[in-house]
Parts: C-alpha cells; sequence; structure tokens
C-alpha cells in the first residue's frame, strides 16, 4: 500500500504548511496542486520548505504571475499581493517556480495519477468547483486516463467518485474558502487499484499569520479571510 498526502493552495502560509506537514505523519509522498506562493507574507519561506521534502508540484497561476509581476485577470486584493509577492522572492525562489510544470503524470502501484492546477483543458486557470456536473469530471478522466486526477485552484474540498475513479481537490493549505479555516487537504491511501480518500483539516496560527500579513502591508481584506475560511 502506498500512502500519499495531497496538498494544493499554500499561497504564502508558512504557519498552515508547517501544521499540515506535521499532521499529516509519514507518507511516501506529497502530491501539491500549484500555488506555492500568492496572498500570504512568507513566499521564500514556502518554496524552501516545498524544496526541502519529497514533493511532486505543478504550476499555480499565482506561482507564474508573481514570477513574472504579472496578476492579469486578478482582482486588485489578488494583484497588490502579487506585487508584493514577486518584490520579495529571491533568485533562487524565482528559478525553483519558474522550473515547475504546468501538469504532472504517474503511476502509483496500478493507479495512474494527473494532476493540474486548474484542470485537463486549463491547466493553469480553470475552476472546477464541487458543483460542476459529474459528466465533466468523467470527461476529464477519460482525456487523461487518470485513475486519480489532482485539481486545485478552487480552495474547496472536493471529492467525485466515478467507479474506481477518483477526481480530487485537497482544498486549500494557506487561504481554505469552505468556511472552515484551518488548513484542508486530504490522504490517500493506495493498494493495487483501489483509492481511499480521507479529508484532513489542520488547525495553525491564524492571528499571527494575520498581523503578519497587515504588517507587511499586504491588503487587510486578504488577512481577515483568514479567520472566516473563504
Amino acid at each position: 500500500m502506498i500512502r500519499i498526502a495531497v496538498i494544493s493552495d499554500i499561497h504564502s502560509n508558512l504557519e498552515a504548511l508547517k501544521e499540515v506537514l506535521k499532521d499529516m505523519g509519514k507518507v511516501d509522498d506529497i502530491v501539491n496542486a500549484g500555488d506555492i506562493v500568492g496572498y500570504g507574507p512568507s513566499p521564500n519561506e514556502c518554496v524552501s520548505v516545498v524544496k526541502g521534502v519529497r514533493m511532486k508540484n505543478v504550476l499555480g497561476n499565482h506561482d507564474l504571475a508573481a514570477v513574472d509581476d504579472s496578476p492579469r485577470g486578478f482582482n486588485p486584493y489578488a494583484s497588490a499581493a502579487i506585487h508584493y509577492t514577486h518584490g520579495k522572492l529571491s533568485d533562487e525562489s524565482t528559478g525553483f517556480l519558474s522550473s515547475l510544470p504546468s501538469s504532472a503524470a504517474f503511476d502509483l502501484e496500478e493507479v495512474k495519477v494527473c494532476v493540474y492546477h486548474g484542470s485537463p483543458r486549463d491547466p493553469i486557470n480553470e475552476y472546477v468547483f464541487p458543483s460542476v456536473p459529474q459528466e465533466l469530471c468523467r470527461h476529464f478522466l477519460e482525456m487523461t486516463g487518470a485513475d486519480l486526477l489532482v485539481l486545485g485552484h478552487t480552495h474547496v474540498p472536493m471529492i467525485f467518485r466515478i467507479g474506481k475513479r477518483v477526481v480530487i481537490n485537497p482544498g486549500g493549505v494557506g487561504q481554505p474558502r469552505d468556511r472552515d479555516n484551518r488548513a484542508s487537504y486530504m490522504i490517500v491511501e493506495i493498494d493495487g487499484d483501489r483509492i481511499k480518500v480521507e479529508q484532513r483539516r489542520a488547525a495553525y496560527d491564524v492571528d499571527g499569520v494575520a498581523k503578519k500579513m497587515v504588517k507587511e502591508g499586504l491588503p487587510k481584506f486578504l488577512a481577515e479571510r483568514l479567520y472566516y475560511g473563504m
């Protein structure tokens, strides 16, 4: 049996990331569906932690925008955070983010895993919320040939089961948006062709992170939303 942790949308929230890594315990691998940076106050620290552990990463829209300092299509709060993040990123962090692939595919035992921040038809930018028709998830599984399809971007946990195949979104580590302010992630156990998914939450020092964001001059709204998980 293989035990992996699936995370997404760390968003420069070092405290949340550390608590998730502590909470998950021993795993064979970690899969990250993108957006290591953006929104939060600790972009370089989060990149450093990600680089220091065994983890398969894909590129998120905030990762891309922070490297290029080009928040096209972002709201004013997200844009301000991108400009902040770009100014903070070290050359080493920028190089790491620039090297991330837009998707990943690999096999774990008899399970084919595919990972995108957005979706198979728009790897960086498409939002796939739990309210989408199940047929869309079925279509994505057929497109990719995946048994386990991992998506991010929405910050909202999702589990779609279609026969033995599964589409998941682990929710947001650093900025959850399902009205639970605890960091969200998933544990996946793979035994042959069987896939078991467990939703997990990890509490972290929200107040400490919010105060750090305000001190750094990030928009107050981005700090306040952490308290409400939205």
